[in-house]
């Protein structure tokens, strides 16, 4: 099984997203809005589900192995719909002027992580198509935690890594700037493991290549005209059409990217067969 090290890479995210969202939402959980119990939930089980996907192989317990993924197929369009929960809260607060936070970051942050939504399709319609190869399957589900990574770890270096924000810049700017650079390291990390096997760890050079548009929208996009009236656009959208649509996207991947692996599984099996 490669990536022996996956279980401790997926549980420092884990860690890392209880540590960053402890104050601002474990502490208050019942005063948040929904639509980050709906992202918490989601995204925490996913992170779970791929620490149990690595004991189940390890342990070569491979029909729990294929349940677990049977289980992503089915979560996979709630991970989506959370995620786009987390972008309607966003565009509701900056139309609102609720603070200076929501509208210095609001544009930025929407237009990021809709390009995180678009690498989490990719990389799981990827994993799907790739089953058959174990390295590169296990490499892209590996690569979905680095997106969701920046959000909490931003966080912890804001509270205990303060010297990583090395602009010295003040607030709004020194929370965009340690987003950024939470990225970066994500991105360092991804090339890390891409440059030791390029044959097989194309996967997180994608992953690389997402983070990197995602932080360039994230360090610009609130300064560009476009963004923001875009951004005011997307406010207007009724909140149960950018929910429907994230929750068939979703879907979508987890049909289309199971089927094309299927179909790739079957030519592997009738190469072998003649």
């Amino acid at each position: 099984m490669p990536y022996r090290h996956a279980k401790y890479f997926v549980g420092f995210v884990l860690v890392v997203i209880i540590i960053g969202f402890w104050d601002s939402y474990f502490v208050p959980i019942a005063e948040v809005p929904t639509a980050f119990h709906v992202h918490a939930a989601t995204a925490m089980i996913w992170v779970a589900l791929l620490l149990f996907q690595d004991w189940a192989i390890r342990s070569r317990r491979r029909n729990l192995h294929k349940i677990g993924g049977i289980l992503s197929l089915f979560l996979f369009p709630f991970l989506i719909v959370g995620f786009t929960m987390i972008i309607n809260v966003s565009a509701a607060g900056y139309v609102a002027d609720e603070n200076a936070l929501a509208r210095f970051l609001g544009p930025s942050f929407g237009l990021s992580m809709m390009v995180a939504i678009l690498a989490y399709l990719t990389l799981y319609y990827q994993a799907l198509k790739n089953r058959q190869s174990i390295r590169l399957h296990a490499g892209y589900m590996l690569t979905t935690p680095l997106i969701l990574f920046e959000s909490p770890f931003s966080r912890v270096i804001l509270s205990d890594l303060p010297f990583l924000v090395f602009t010295g810049s003040e607030f709004p700017q020194r929370i965009l700037d340690a987003i950024v650079i939470a990225m970066g390291i994500s991105i360092a990390f991804a090339l890390v493991l891409y440059l030791r096997d390029r044959k097989s760890g194309i996967p997180f050079l994608v992953a690389a290549i997402f983070l990197l548009v995602e932080s360039v929208c994230m360090y610009v996009g609130t300064n560009i005209d476009w963004v923001r009236q875009g951004f005011e656009a997307y406010a207007r959208i009724p909140t149960a059409l950018t929910l429907l649509i994230g929750f068939l996207l979703g879907t979508a991947i987890s049909w289309f990217g199971w089927k094309s692996g299927d179909r790739r599984i079957q030519q592997a099996n009738a190469a072998l067969s003649r």
